[in-house]
């Protein structure tokens, strides 16, 4: 009987360390924000607002499909998302899907395979209250399911809320709480509160910089990142390039710290991004994400006075 306990209890620790901190939070952000050490809440638009700030659609004045692709290697994670955002009109929104679906890597003396699968619809909504304060939620249906000892599978709605505060034309901040309301408690849907500031000294040139608060559910105390893009044009203008760097750390006793880049070019009508990120220490992860936008049609963006600049 005391063997049988104690290979239980060895499974389920081989099992919860395999990417027990793999959740919601972290599975659906995109090329861009990962590229950017996930520290984009104080400029969030299209598709990114709905990870990382609902309030920042307003920032915008365009209609954008997206769609989505990355892999996790060690976990063997696909996730995906599609995505169509249109903030040419007053209530700017985006109706999204989402998924993820990983394997977690047991050791080789355990005969059991392992999975988690997420399935995520929902709308995200934004407004502009005055030219320098916008607000703007998220409601979202999750269904999870696992295999994976000590989890169990789980579905209801989560809601994001979610402000941005243009404090100069050059500096945004922003602060969002993800899943801080839900009508049903998974491990895969903490709540989580952050933070975040966006310069753009250059029209060319932006820097980010965020941090995170897991409340429940959590593998870090604080995460804490931060950016740059270079956006490049090609002679004719019609075409740019940016460039994007970012950093990564979490404060949970390890010291886990991630790197990651991204590359993309962007024409009149459609766009693509690339971005790798590294688990450079606390653990080996290395993660690949790229999504494809195409736009239909793009206005010029508000300036502090609510005038199309």
């Amino acid at each position: 009987m005391r063997q049988v306990v104690a290979g239980i209890i060895g499974v389920t620790i081989a099992l919860g360390s395999a990417r027990a901190d793999s959740d919601a939070l972290d599975d659906f952000l995109g090329p861009r924000e990962i590229a950017m050490g996930e520290a984009l809440r104080g400029g969030a638009t299209g598709a990114t607002g709905i990870g990382l700030n609902p309030a920042g659609l307003p920032l915008n004045r365009e209609l954008v499909f997206e769609g989505g692709y990355g892999y996790r290697f060690d976990d063997s994670a696909s996730l995906m998302n599609v995505s169509a955002c249109d903030s040419t009109n007053l209530m700017p929104g985006c109706f999204f899907y989402q998924y993820a679906g990983s394997s977690p890597d047991l050791p080789a003396d355990i005969e059991m395979d392992a999975s988690r699968t997420t399935h995520v619809g929902g709308l995200t909504l934004s407004r502009m209250l005055v030219p320098r304060i916008l607000i703007g939620a998220t409601t979202k249906y999750f269904n999870t399911t696992s295999s994976v000892m000590g989890e169990t599978a789980s579905k209801g709605f989560a809601w994001d809320v979610g402000t941005t505060v243009r404090v100069t034309e050059m500096i945004n901040l922003g602060v969002s709480a993800q899943n801080l309301f839900k009508t049903a408690e998974s491990i895969q849907f903490p709540r989580a509160v952050g933070g975040g500031l966006q310069a753009r000294p250059l029209p060319s040139l932006a820097f980010s910089f965020d941090m995170r608060k897991r409340l429940d559910g959590g593998a870090e105390a604080f995460r804490f990142g931060g950016g740059a893009e270079l956006f490049l044009r090609s002679n004719g203008g019609q075409t740019g390039f940016p460039i994007r760097l970012g950093a990564l750390r979490d404060n949970n006793g390890d010291g886990t710290t991630f790197l990651s880049a991204g590359l993309g070019v962007t024409s009149l009508k459609w766009g693509i991004d690339v971005t790798g990120r590294r688990m450079v220490a606390g653990g080996d992860e290395t993660l690949v994400i790229a999504s494809m936008r195409f736009w239909g049609p793009r206005m010029p963006a508000p300036d502090l006075a609510g005038v199309a600049e």
